[in-house]
């Protein structure tokens, strides 16, 4: 089983719409069975809570039910039995990789948007996604819109380790 943790801050914006989004094209692509996805935030500020509201009704209306999700911290004992540790924004790529007990760990851990084909002229620092939290429904849009356009690289990239030969964004799902 492949397992994939997506981080954030708090755990209650842009990493649960990147598991959710994820699930879901794993799902598409017929490898649900093979690959576990999680989130976590690097903050215990919103540990037990659900889903911000904002996100919620937009996974909602994409058709995700993010309704049992409680927030909880990424523990970096999660190293051992995590293949792929996608980090939203560059701090927390930052502190995923100061928490990892050695190489091996920290080479683990990726920006999510590393993945977005439209992505890759940015510089390094550009890939984050910023917070919606502070924003409004619109910025959340943005931030869910930056998610989907990588996971389908997500996917392709895993089935690849996984020996699956997916090869187009259509089989790689769609978030």
């Amino acid at each position: 089983m492949y397992s994939i943790v997506t981080v954030c801050t708090g755990n209650i914006c842009r990493s649960p719409m990147a598991e959710f989004a994820l699930r879901r094209a794993f799902a598409a692509a017929g490898l649900a069975e093979r690959v576990r996805i999680d989130s976590a935030g690097v903050s215990d500020e919103e540990l037990g809570n659900p889903v911000d509201p904002r996100a919620g009704d937009l996974l909602r209306r994409e058709g995700l039910d993010a309704s049992r999700h409680a927030a909880r911290v990424f523990d970096p004992v999660r190293f051992e039995d995590r293949d792929l540790v996608l980090a939203l924004d560059v701090v927390h790529l930052q502190r995923l990789r100061a928490l990892a007990p050695d190489a091996a760990a920290a080479a683990k851990v990726r920006l999510l948007r590393e993945f977005d084909p439209d992505a890759a002229d940015l510089a390094h620092g550009d890939l984050g996604i910023y917070d919606p939290w502070y924003g409004g429904p619109e910025d959340f849009e943005t931030t869910y819109g930056m998610i989907a356009a990588a996971v389908p690289g997500v996917v392709r990239a895993v089935a690849r380790e996984l020996g699956a030969g997916l090869d187009s964004a259509q089989d790689a799902g769609r978030a």
